[in-house]
């Protein structure tokens, strides 16, 4: 239904649950499918350089600037850009590209030249949106203009039915690019995977079979393959602090690699206080 569409849309959900696909299948599904489509992370790429990476810039437009660059709007022509984690983009450059959806124009670093803006926008954040609407840090007419469509992604564990099929799905993937020989998941991974809260969502169900499929040299996928934080693990079992410790730990990690190890934007990634931060990376080990 959305996709044949020009409408703006923000995808909402926690990570991992798939925004990056769904934005994919919009694309792919658009009048636009033949045209780019064009990713831009906005958290991993520092404030200064944001806007540089959206609208390019002319050559001596800042210091490093030694040639001229095209942006993503440039590179997206008629196709689709999708700003991922697009809360983190500051209220400067919020303002910026307000201007270019509203305008559907413009222009680089150091040009004076106006460009025509003519692609499809999808963003998507882990953040509550509306909450930061609340707070100030989300223009409230950036928001608005955005949300033409807003699609909020459940987490894996309030689908559960899509385990099992999301499972078959990798279980053959990895099969298949790794050369293996496992075609199926033995009855306790099974009722595991079906019980197990996945609080990494699709992306740790998916990184946790191909673990698997790599370590299975027959047809079944046995516990023994799983990753060690959930070998000794029966359905019964599944909420032992020792495991729930070892998938915090994973998540702080990446939410720090994601920050250049900045512990305040951590924690509002995680949407957490950074007094609860520090707390859980004292209680693991983390400094």
């Amino acid at each position: 239904t959305i996709a044949p569409t020009d409408a703006p849309v923000i995808l909402t959900g926690e990570s991992g649950t798939g925004k990056e696909l769904i934005a994919h299948a919009i694309h792919h599904r658009s009048p636009r499918a033949e045209k780019p489509l064009v990713t831009i992370n906005c958290a991993a790429i520092p404030d200064t350089l944001l806007e540089s990476e959206l609208f390019g810039h002319e050559k001596g437009a800042f210091t490093d600037a030694h040639s001229s660059r095209a942006g993503k709007f440039e590179a997206a022509g008629a196709g689709t850009i999708f700003l991922d984690e697009i809360t983190e983009m500051r209220l400067e450059t919020q303002a910026k590209l307000l201007r270019v959806i509203q305008e559907r124009s413009y222009e680089k670093l150091g040009s004076n030249e106006t460009r025509s803006m003519d692609a499809r926008i999808i963003a998507a954040t882990n953040r509550d949106l509306e909450e930061m609407v609340r707070q100030g840090s989300f223009r409230s007419d950036l928001y608005y203009r955005l949300s033409v469509i807003c699609l909020r992604l459940p987490p894996l564990r309030k689908r559960k039915e899509d385990i099992s099929l999301l499972a078959d799905l990798f279980l053959e993937e990895f099969a298949d690019k790794y050369r293996k020989p496992a075609r199926r998941l033995d009855e306790r991974v099974s009722r595991f995977f079906d019980s197990h809260d996945w609080p990494g969502n699709v992306r740790e169900l998916r990184n946790c079979i191909e673990r698997a499929v790599i370590y299975c040299s027959g047809e079944t996928i046995e516990v023994d393959h799983l990753p060690e934080q959930y070998r000794m693990l029966s359905p019964a079992e599944n909420r032992l602090e020792s495991i729930y410790a070892s998938i915090t730990r994973e998540i702080i990690l990446e939410a720090l690699q994601k920050t250049n190890g900045n512990r305040g934007q951590a924690a509002e990634l995680l949407n957490m206080s950074r007094r609860t931060l520090y707390s859980k990376m004292k209680k693991l080990g983390l400094g």
